[in-house]
Formats: C-alpha cells, structure tokens, sequence
C-alpha cells in the first residue's frame, strides 16, 4: 500500500471518477444574451420606432434608434459577463500539485489528477488535495478552520478511522494518507454542491420594479392603441398615427428605471470600495441599509483567527498580558521551556505565538542540537524535544495539555486539585491553556518522554484575540436597530466569554449543534427570536439558521471568511465575506468583501448602503414625476388637431438615455440625510414605491406639465411656427427638469443649500442640459434632426421663469411637508 499504485491503476481510476475538481458553469454566450435582449419591451420600441422612420424616409433618425438597440445589447452583455461563479474558487482551492507515490516512486502531479487509493506525502505547508485516511504521522498537525471553523490546529494520528479533508492545511511535521474521497465527493466538493442547489433571490426592489413595469407596459399598449386611433381619424396619415403610438408607449414605459438602476448600483459600488468594501453583487447595495440581522462568523471574522498568548502562570502567580517582565527569573524559564518545546520556525499558531513572546525577552542563550523529538499522540496530548548541552548532559522541555503535563510530572491529587481551579478559571475566560514542564533523564534517551524526570513548571493560555474594531461596531449596530447574532464551532462557556468582551447583548442562553439537530424548523424560528450565540455548530447548521431567520421575515446580512461559510453567505440576504484572511470561496460567495478585514467596514457598508438606497428612492421618484409631462405633450397632439406635434421618439430617447442616467449620477453623489444610522431599518415589507411617494411624484410631475403647458399656449399665442413652438416647449421641459433635480436631491435641504454643498454632479448636469438645448436649437443638423427652428434667445424668456416658478413652489411644498407628516 505504502508503495503507492500504478500509473496504469491511476489512469483507470481517472476514467472512473473523473478529475479532482469541481464543476464550472458555462458562461451565457452572446446569442442567448441577444435573445434575452430581445424579449424586453423597450427593445421592440425602439425597433418599431427605426423601422417606422426607414418606411417614412427619415433614415438619419432611424439609423441613430437602431443604434440604440446595439448599444443596450451591449450593456446587457458587459453586465452577463461580470457575473461570477462561487465554483471557480473551489476548483483553484482543490487543484495546487501534489506529492504522491506512483509505482513506488515518488511524483509531483497537478492536484487535479490525484485518484481514489493514491498514497499522498503531505509535508508542513502542503494543502490536502482529496478526502484521505492517515497511513502514518510524523507530528502530522492540520488546520482546518477552512472547513470547522476552529482555529487550533488538529493532530492526525496513523489510526485508519483518522481522516484529513480536501483543502485543510497542513501546518506542522509529515505524514502518509492513502486517498477515499475526490472531486465532488470530498467534503469541500459538498459545500460545492451545496453552493449550486441554493437559490438567490430576487430582491424586493427588482420584484417590485417588474412588476410595476409590465402592469405599465401594458397599459401603455391599451392607451397607444387608443392613441393611434384617435391621431388616425383625426390627421388621417397611418404610419405618423403609428409613429405617434410607439412614442406615446415609449414615454408611458419607464425603461429608464432598470438603466439608472444599474447606473445607480454601478456608482454605488465603485463608492464602496473607496471604503474597502468590494461589492461582488450590486444587487446586495439596494438591501444593505434594511439588514435587520447581522449573523457574524467567530473565528477571523470577530476574533483575528491567529493566537496570541494572554496569560503566564508560574509559581503560584497569574500574569496577564502587559503584565509580563521579561526580566522576571520565573516568567523568562517559562518562556524558555515553552519555546524549546516548540518547533523551530513553526506554522503553528501556537508555537509561533511563545516563538514572538520568547524573542521579545532578548535571549541569549547558546543554542543546543536538538537530539529527538517525541510527537504528540492519542494516548499522550504533549510533546518533548530533548537537547544536549556542551557537557553532553540531557535536558527535556515539554509542553502539552495539562492533564497530560500532570501525568509526566507525576503530581500528587493534592496538587493536581490546587491547579484546577487556574485551569478552568482561564478556560471560562475563553482561553486554550497549555502546561509547561522541564526534565533531565539519567540513563540516556528513553524510549518514550513519559520516563523523563519532569518537573512541573507552569500553564501558558492563549486567545484568538477580537478585533478591536468589533466593540464599537457592534454598538453601532444595536444603535441602527441591527439585532447581531455570534456563530461559532467553539464551546458554549468560550463563546459566552467572546460576547461579554465584545459587547454583545444576550440572555446568556446559548443554543448549540446538538440543540438544533433536535428541533423542527418550527421551533428554531421561534426559539431564534430570544438567541444571540450559536456554540458547536456545523456548516450545515449555519445555513439552516439563516434560512430560520428569513422565515422569521429578516433581513440577513452574514459575513464570514472559511469554507464552512459558503453555504450561509450565498443564502443570506447580504453575505459579508473576509478578504485579507477569508477564503478564495468565501469570497466568491458573499455578495461584498471586506477588502481590509475591518469588521467596521461593514457598518460604514451599512451607513452608506442607507444612503444609496435614500438616493436611489429619490432618482426613482424624480423618473416617475418626469414621466409626467413627457407622457402629456405626447398625447395632447394626438386628441387636439389643431396642436403642433411637440414630442417625437427621438427627443424622448435623447431625454431617456442621456438626461436621466446623468440624473442617476447627481442622486447618487448627494450626502446622506441627517441620522441616518438613528433610525431604525426599512421594515422589509414596506414598499419601495409606496403610493405616497407616488402620489407626491405625480403631483411634481404634473407640476411641471403645467408650467410647459403654460410656455407652449403663450408660444403658441405669440404666432410661432411649428418647429418654433416644438424649440421653445422643448427648452422649458430642459429647464424644468434641471430644476426638478436641484429640488429633489434632498428631502429635508433647500436647493441653495444642495448647490453650496458643491454636488459636481449638479453642476455638471446643468451645463450639459444647457450645452445640449443650445446646440439642438441652433446647429442646423442637429435642428433638422430635432424638427426645431430658432426663434430668438429672448422667446426662450417664458421658459426660464416658468422653470423658477416651479421651484419655488417645490421648495416651498418641502418647507411644508413636515409639518403635516412626512409624505
């Protein structure tokens, strides 16, 4: 066995059980994203419209519509293949290359050809490839805090039952395992397969967007039909009363909504990651201000998954950390003792911890061979490294379990009673305590440490020490009205002393693994509502608690950084995800990424996913109330014979498709409204288009109209042409909505203010509309193409006092409002 198996061997299994990989999932291709394309509304618009104009002979403007239709193709096709898949980061976990033995030699092959019976060397550093049993172990110690969430590392023994799993690390001495398990059979492969059957859901937002936008579509096909009836009996020219009917539905159908959306979100994240925080998902920015739960992972996510050690005792004394003396006889042989029982230049995070504290005490001792190193077992959880000196005398330094330590120095009951108590006083403080103890040997090496004559020398506890970060943020949370809940692998009394230290507010009720195996779903939603700590859970357990905290109507938000977390991340509403110490499947599971670890981070997240979606309720809201006079000038023509026509589909298009994503920008950049972390998070069944803002958004809008209504009957009356009056209504619709947005950018500000707090965005959007309006209304291309005639800039007087009417009296509504409830 020992001696591997043939190639021949290999190259069958590989047949049978194929590679050690995980799956990916085809990328779209660019035909199925056209397809997709094809099936939205505002794509057969903008068909209709071009191939009317061809038909009528206006090939300029058809030409530049069908241009549309290309460039939403391609937008739709960037954003396809920007999406990511959680597997990919799997396959590149399980494929590093590996040292196996093959026809009883030994052979580095890529990790993704190792087979079922393969015998791997695994040395310190190495990361398993597969699912193995432990053939034999040389102080053979992996972490598998990727997979349990446990940051001490585990010890593999060469008992045939000891297994090791795909993507663990090995962080200390060598060993030999012959392969079970590959590809999706492995553990890792299940949390893969775990990744794939998890559904995301649609957002409320998108849910509610659709639905809002087909009940408009079709509407809007009812109203154009009647339109192109109406504009037909009454002009009698067929393809103008159907070129008619197409604008009418394209400015009845806010297909604006989705651009500015993704515009929105797009900017949004580009922000967020200004503050280390990277968004994988877009979607998650519209949900992140109504997290109502926050579940948070221990280890590296609350604690800094690496030890440090937080307390010394030695000789009858307790010394915590700021109170070690280097210079102190007792602490500096307790140190030495634990150092010489360490592996020299370790991985392990124990041993790397007494290596830092040992060499800030400076020391100067000669350093000897190290003779023989006896391993940590089953049967004995410790481990001794025997030294020979210049006089070839033997000195053992040993370190294990305390029990164990007991054991060595063959310590009375009396003493071993006098030192519990230390132990499980440091333990209930959450610490790992390890003991410490020195001897010589009078006959030479034995055969086993447990001969040596030791004396006890003291106990070393260490601690995943918390963020320093995690208090205050928590504090936050519980400010913002976010419930934070702590899961974890560790002991109930280790993830009680983790809370108390960070300000976690619980009822010292503490479910653990067991408890869940043993209650029905229904009882896990009930009994979630009362529980903050989750103690001994398994991966599968964290997904089944978010689930239960969805079906109790919460908003999950999740972060975490192993591969245990995976499954949780993806079904969370918001998955939170480490990036300096998570995994590469974490990562690619979670909906944001903490760039730089901060647990902060997630409330600046918070902060500023409140503001986008404050900001993107207000750019939708000024998209409905713009929608207004677009939809009237379009239709009065249609029933009024006598009127000019004032919109045609190419201004609407130019109004749509450059104005309001320009719009999107200018709501996107204004700062945040007045504590806003002091209120609590959007109620998840609260509309997002609630018919107050709805009706407050019809009243702006029809505001408006009524100022362009007002411009168009004064031009009118002074004598214009067609193509005069089209140019003068078209300017006060410009200048209007110009100050539509300076009115709307803030619901508690005036405009002045908004304008001093120097928005670029504004700024920059005022002198497009205007740079736009005075080269329509005098470069004669673009006035061909608009169907516009200058009358002189004096005529153009009416639109901009119109324009400022209109904002004084929004400014005014919004000095009101408050005083008669928030609309």
């Amino acid at each position: 066995m020992k001696n591997g198996i043939t190639t021949t061997k290999a190259v069958e299994q590989l047949k049978i059980h194929g590679y050690n990989e995980l799956p990916s999932a085809k990328p779209k291709g660019i035909w199925q994203i056209a397809l997709e394309v094809i099936k939205e509304p505002m794509f057969i618009l903008l068909l209709g419209c071009g191939l009317v104009y061809l038909v009528l002979g206006d090939y300029t403007e058809g030409i530049i519509l069908l241009c549309w239709v290309f460039v939403i193709i391609f937008i739709t096709f960037y954003q396809h293949r920007k999406t990511e898949k959680s597997l990919e980061a799997l396959r590149q976990l399980s494929s590093p290359r590996t040292l196996v033995i093959r026809d009883g030699i030994e052979t580095r092959i890529p990790g993704r050809e190792v087979v079922p019976d393969d015998v791997v060397i695994l040395h310190e550093g190495d990361r398993v490839p597969a699912d193995v049993v432990i053939l034999e172990s040389h102080h053979l110690t992996i972490d598998e805090s990727l997979l349990t969430g446990e940051s001490v590392p585990v010890t593999k023994n060469d008992d045939t039952e000891n297994k090791a799993y795909s993507g663990t690390l090995v962080v200390q001495g060598k060993g030999l395992a012959k392969v079970i398990h590959t590809g999706i059979k492995t553990q890792l492969g299940k949390i893969g397969t775990s990744l794939q059957t998890i559904e995301e859901d649609s957002t409320r937002l998108q849910r509610e967007m659709k639905k809002l936008i087909r009940n408009l579509f079709i509407g809007g096909a009812i109203i154009s039909s009647g339109v192109v009836t109406a504009f037909y009996f009454t002009r009698g020219d067929i393809l103008k009363a159907l070129l008619n009917g197409l604008a009418t539905a394209m400015a009845l159908l806010p297909e604006e909504f989705p651009v500015v959306f993704t515009i929105f979100l797009a900017l949004g994240a580009w922000r967020l990651s200004r503050n280390k925080v990277l968004t994988r998902k877009t979607s998650a920015i519209e949900t992140l201000g109504s997290a109502t739960v926050l579940c948070s992972d221990k280890t590296g996510t609350i604690t800094q998954s690496k030890m440090e050690m937080a307390a010394l005792y030695v000789n009858q004394t307790t010394y915590y950390r700021g109170e070690f003396d280097f210079n102190t006889n007792d602490i500096k042989e307790l140190l030495k003792t634990l150092y010489f029982a360490s592996s020299n230049n370790s991985i392990d995070p124990m041993e790397k911890a007494i290596a830092n504290e040992y060499e800030k005490g400076k020391p100067t001792e000669i350093s000897f061979p190290l003779v023989k190193e006896y391993p940590l077992s089953r049967e004995l959880f410790a481990m001794t490294r025997v030294y020979q000196s210049v006089n070839h005398s033997l000195t053992a330094y040993c370190k294990g379990a305390p029990e164990a330590v007991y054991q060595l120095c063959h310590l009375s009951e009396a003493e071993i009673n006098a030192y519990t108590p230390i132990v499980l006083d440091l333990a209930e403080s959450g610490f790992r305590v390890l003991a410490a103890a020195k001897g010589s040997s009078n006959n030479g090496l034995p055969e086993q440490q447990s001969d040596f004559n030791f004396s006890f020398v003291g106990f070393v506890a260490f601690e995943d020490p918390i963020r320093p970060e995690v208090p205050q943020a928590i504090k936050e949370c519980y400010e913002a009205g976010i419930n934070v809940i702590m899961i974890t692998g560790d002991y109930p009394a280790t993830a009680k002393s983790i809370a108390n230290q960070i300000g976690l507010q619980h009822n010292a009720s503490v479910l653990t693994g067991t408890d869940l195996q043993q209650m029905s779903e229904e009882e896990l939603k009930q009994k979630i509502k009362q529980t903050h700590i989750f103690a001994r859970i398994v991966p599968e357990q964290k997904l089944q608690i978010v689930k239960a905290l969805k079906a109790n109507g919460d908003i999950v938000a999740m972060t975490g950084d192993g591969v245990n977390d995976a499954p949780a991340l993806k079904a969370a509403d918001i998955g939170v995800a480490m990036g300096l110490k998570g995994t590469d499947v974490a990562r690619e599971a979670s909906s944001l990424v903490l760039l730089d670890d901060n647990f902060a981070s997630i409330i600046q997240a918070i902060r500023s996913g409140r503001r986008i979606f404050d900001n993107l309720q207000k750019a939708m809201s000024y998209i409905i109330a713009i929608h207004i006079p677009i939809i009237g000038l379009v239709l009065m023509p249609a029933f009024f014979s006598w009127l000019p026509i004032l919109l045609m589909p190419l201004h609407i298009v130019f109004l749509e498709l450059i104005i309001d994503p320009v719009c999107a920008v200018a709501f996107e950049s204004e700062q945040e409204e007045k504590k806003i972390m002091s209120r609590p998070p959007r109620k998840p069944d609260a509309l997002f288009f609630g018919w107050s803002k709805i009706l407050f958004s019809l009243f702006k809008g029809t505001l408006l109209l009524g100022m362009v209504i007002a411009v168009y009957a004064i031009s009118i009356d002074e004598g214009h042409t067609d193509g005069e009056i089209r140019a003068i209504a078209f300017s006060s619709l410009i200048m209007g909505n110009v100050f539509l947005i300076l009115s709307s950018l803030s619901d508690t500000r005036n405009f002045i203010a908004v304008v001093l707090e120097k928005n670029t965005a504004v700024i920059v959007i005022s002198l497009v509309a205007i740079a736009i309006l005075l080269l329509t209304i005098t470069v004669p291309f673009l006035k061909n193409i608009f169907a516009f005639e200058f009358p002189g800039y004096k005529h153009f007087l009416p639109s901009l006092i119109g324009a400022l009417v209109m904002l004084l009296v929004l400014e005014l509504v919004k000095y009101v409002k408050p005083r008669f409830g928030k609309v």
